[in-house]
């Protein structure tokens, strides 16, 4: 468990130093701003769609090695799949942040982003670890209409 552990944390400061998920967008379809008053955290995420797909996904801003880290790793998460994939990922991540019991299938939809499972235990670290995916959560939902997605619609 303390080599599953290691590599986590291995992971997620290779993701906090070197994310190359952090970058503007160009030809973005949608971005939101996400901060978090208790730290300080902003960021802008941006998303590029095709059809219901998730192409590309970018994020720039500041925050703690926390945030960003999460961040980058739900951007390589989502990528490739669909709007409705990435809204049960969310919610999944969501749940175990919560320290809800996830099923083994919960935790393979997650791939890199069980990462964060030990931050549910760190009470001042799980916003900081939820802001990208309230962030999209709320993008999605701001540009959803009855459970369709706009995306044939770019701002």
């Amino acid at each position: 468990m303390d080599d599953l552990n290691e590599m986590y944390n291995e992971l997620i400061m290779e993701h906090s130093m070197n994310s190359y998920n952090k970058k503007k967008l160009e030809g973005a379809d949608f971005e939101e701003k996400g901060h978090n008053p208790n730290c300080g955290d902003e960021i802008t995420l941006e998303i590029k769609l095709d059809g219901n797909v998730i192409k590309d996904m970018a994020f720039t801003g500041h925050g703690c090695a926390i945030s960003t880290a999460s961040t980058s790793i739900m951007i390589d998460t989502l990528k490739g799949k669909t709007v409705e994939e990435a809204k049960k990922i969310i919610e999944t991540f969501m749940k175990m942040i919560k320290r809800e019991e996830l099923s083994n299938d919960e935790e393979k939809m997650l791939e890199d982003a069980i990462a964060f499972k030990n931050v549910a235990n760190m009470p001042a670290r799980v916003k900081c670890a939820l802001l990208a995916w309230h962030t999209l959560e709320d993008m999605i939902n701001k540009n959803t209409n009855n459970g369709k997605s706009n995306i044939s619609c770019c701002n």
